[in-house]
């Protein structure tokens, strides 16, 4: 009986120790706050002269500035001024961001109600950007959607579109 308990006295003396052996470690916290991403408008679109006819037609502008006519829209020598949109996207280094472009736009003639529709946005670069020691210029694209005999003047958005960049 004494040997039975001196074992059950071991065992709990056993179990007592492990039960109060604790052991610790260390750690620290970090954050880093990096550059917010921006972007900032430097050119605004613009198609330049068109001339209509009476069917319906498009003028593509692309992010390099050229264009092209299809349907009842010809594209006359004395362009006006062509330019596609262009940004400055700004942020930390080395990062690469995405690129989210409006849908549609709608231009008003200025002394009417007489509109038309931009859409189909492209860019440079396209869907992903990457910032070269923090910068990059995006430039922006789009289509014209001319309607047959579209009635003469100056169209402008009512409203700005939006070109949206985040970090991927």
């Amino acid at each position: 009986m004494k040997s039975k308990m001196t074992a059950i006295a071991g065992m709990l003396v056993a179990f007592s120790m492990t039960a109060f052996a604790q052991s610790s470690a260390d750690a620290t916290a970090t954050a880093t706050i990096i550059t917010p991403i921006s972007i900032s408008k430097t050119v605004d679109l613009n198609f330049g002269n068109v001339a209509v006819g009476a069917s319906t037609g498009t003028v593509v502008l692309t992010p390099a500035g050229g264009r092209s006519a299809t349907g009842g829209v010809s594209l006359p020598t004395t362009g006006g001024t062509v330019t596609a949109a262009s940004f400055d996207v700004t942020g930390e280094g080395t990062y690469t961001y995405s690129i989210t472009l409006p849908s549609s736009v709608t231009i008003t003639r200025n002394t009417g109600s007489e509109t038309m529709t931009v859409n189909t946005f492209t860019s440079t670069p396209s869907t992903t950007g990457a910032l070269t020691a923090g910068a990059q210029t995006l430039t922006v694209g789009a289509t014209l959607n001319v309607g047959a005999d579209q009635v003469p003047g100056t169209y402008v958005s009512g409203t700005t579109f939006t070109v949206t960049v985040n970090y991927n």
